[in-house]
């Protein structure tokens, strides 16, 4: 992953903002050093970020589209209250047995359930409404689980999209491969939709925040 904003710049923010815990900053330093693609973790700034979401809807059901080894699945747990839950989707067992690993080690983990199989069937199965909703998986279906998110979004909830800036790509035109061109199309929609409002914040790989729009 390329760097869009300036290491030390990061590394300031990331100083200044709330600390990650003791049991996500062991997740992270496994991750990253057993994991082939730990560059797909979202890091202490990003989980920060969506902690701080979170608390400030008041969530109490998050619904995360890919888990990877778990690193945002805990940020959230540990952000919502004790009776809350987060439904998380992965593809991977061995990413999963990873985050499962590290969820039994932190007062948190027991609101954390894990759904194994293609997030689009998952999402099917589910009812909502979810207060928080991050999606981070296959590019290529960013515009399916944006869709079936707002079915399943509170109406004070937010819609967060990991990866939408995804290393500048998203600048190039034409896009250099489908999964750009899936990005671009997903940042087009949500731009155009009257159904939602939504700003593209330039956190890590970029964030898109979304909401619906109160009724008139």
């Amino acid at each position: 992953m390329k760097t869009l904003v300036a290491s030390e710049i990061e590394s300031y923010a990331q100083a200044h903002s709330m600390p990650e815990s003791d049991v996500a900053r062991t997740l992270r330093e496994e991750t990253q050093r057993t994991m082939e693609y730990a560059q797909m973790l979202v890091g202490p700034l990003e989980g920060a970020f969506l902690k701080m979401m979170a608390q400030l809807v008041g969530a109490k059901r998050v619904l995360e589209i890919g888990m990877f080894t778990g690193y945002s699945a805990l940020c959230f747990a540990e952000a919502i209250p004790g009776d809350g839950r987060v439904v998380t989707c992965e593809i991977d067992e061995s990413s999963a047995a990873l985050g499962r690993k590290h969820f039994a080690n932190s007062l948190h983990g027991k609101k954390i359930e894990i759904r194994l199989g293609p997030a689009l069937e998952t999402m099917r199965e589910l009812a909502g409404p979810f207060d928080v909703i991050f999606i981070d998986a296959d590019k290529i279906n960013y515009l399916n689980y944006y869709h079936r998110a707002l079915d399943l979004l509170s109406p004070t909830g937010v819609i967060l999209i990991d990866n939408v800036l995804w290393d500048g790509d998203v600048l190039k035109q034409p896009p250099p491969d489908e999964k750009t061109a899936a990005i671009q199309e997903l940042n087009r929609t949500v731009a155009g939709d009257p159904r939602v409002t939504a700003v593209l914040v330039t956190i890590r790989d970029g964030v898109l925040v979304i909401r619906e729009k109160a009724s008139v």
